[in-house]
């Protein structure tokens, strides 16, 4: 069987030098709005525009089940994953309240959740395995065809967003014990050792910290072959993580600004950018998690975050976060005066 995995281009760049004078010539200091400036310019190269526009944004919620659950590696049962989609499709949930106040339209992908979800409005049935993943503490989480065909669903999604005038993305994920899928991939692609990686997700500690930790290292000695990254990701990945990689290609290939959440979406984007570089491109980091690993995860992807929240909830709550930056980043490259218009001397005369 054969799936499409998107290939972006890289960033062109033949629009730089005209987006920054327009900064620059703002009624302001050169570089005295520090980092709105940084993403006023790359919104602009994305979008081709020295007048770059925020467009239906949108937040894409993956949500699976992982059979590494079963070896106890979480503090939470695997029921939760499903418990908290039904919250998601009620509007409870911290990423509905965020979504809401930052103007993002939501929508959450049951990308393999272990039993079957009631239809609702606004949930998308894009399961690749009822059950979810299988326990990769014994055999690969997936095979490679699986992994494959949630990286084209995943993509499927953007694409859909795309066609609708969205182009700005944010991704989120919901998953029992995908800290440790999170963790056995980024120790994997980055060639970290497991206790730069693995942390206390949803609060594990003690005993049970001590026992994810053994887990995940026999695991990762079990499968010490796996190197290329759609292989690596069959073998620890989760369903929401493997679309979410393809969500990321799909989103740089469409041209989208896209927004970066915490450690469970940058080990996607772990997987996303050993397949294509360009990716990064695209890419705003939205926050630095409070999960052991993210820090190495960003440092190793050269990142810079926008926000330091100490958050470590996931569902896509940093990247929602952060859209009021790019609003303004936007805002002041299309509505601020330049020196000229405005009749303001420069610098220096």
């Amino acid at each position: 069987m054969i799936h499409d995995v998107p290939r972006p281009l890289p960033l062109d760049r033949a629009l730089e030098a005209e987006l920054q004078h327009v900064i620059d010539t703002k009624t302001k200091p050169p570089g005295s709005l520090g980092r709105l400036e940084a993403l006023a310019l790359q919104m602009g190269l994305i979008q081709q525009t020295a007048r770059p526009r925020i467009e239906r944004p949108a937040m894409i919620v993956f949500a699976g089940d992982h059979g590494i659950a079963a070896e106890g590696v979480s503090s939470y049962p695997q029921e939760v994953t499903a418990q908290m989609v039904a919250n998601f499709m009620a509007g409870g949930a911290a990423i509905n309240a965020l979504s809401r106040s930052a103007g993002m339209t939501l929508e959450v992908v049951d990308a393999g959740v272990a039993r079957a979800l009631p239809a609702s409005e606004g949930l998308v049935d894009a399961a690749i395995r009822r059950g979810g993943t299988r326990n990769f503490a014994h055999e690969p989480a997936m095979t490679r065809d699986e992994a494959l065909l949630a990286i084209a669903r995943g993509a499927a999604r953007v694409r859909h967003h795309a066609s609708l005038g969205t182009n700005v993305i944010g991704f989120g994920e919901m998953g029992i014990a995908n800290t440790s899928a999170a963790a056995c991939l980024m120790s994997r692609i980055c060639g970290l050792p497991l206790d730069a990686c693995v942390g206390r997700g949803t609060g594990i500690s003690g005993d049970g910290m001590n026992r994810k930790r053994a887990v995940l290292a026999a695991a990762l000695e079990r499968h010490r072959e796996s190197a290329d990254p759609i292989d690596t990701l069959a073998t620890f990945g989760g369903f929401e993580i493997a679309m979410m990689a393809g969500a990321f290609l799909a989103a740089a290939e469409a041209r989208m600004t896209i927004l970066v959440d915490g450690f469970i979406a940058t080990s996607a984007l772990l997987i996303a950018q050993a397949i294509s570089r360009d990716v990064l491109d695209y890419c705003v980091f939205a926050h630095a998690s409070d999960e052991t690993g993210h820090r190495r995860m960003l440092d190793y992807l050269g990142a810079a975050p926008l926000l330091q929240l100490d958050l470590r909830l996931g569902e896509g709550t940093g990247a929602a976060l952060a859209l009021p930056l790019l609003r303004a980043a936007v805002a002041f490259i299309g509505e601020m005066a330049s020196f000229e218009s405005a009749g303001v001397s420069t610098k220096g005369t």
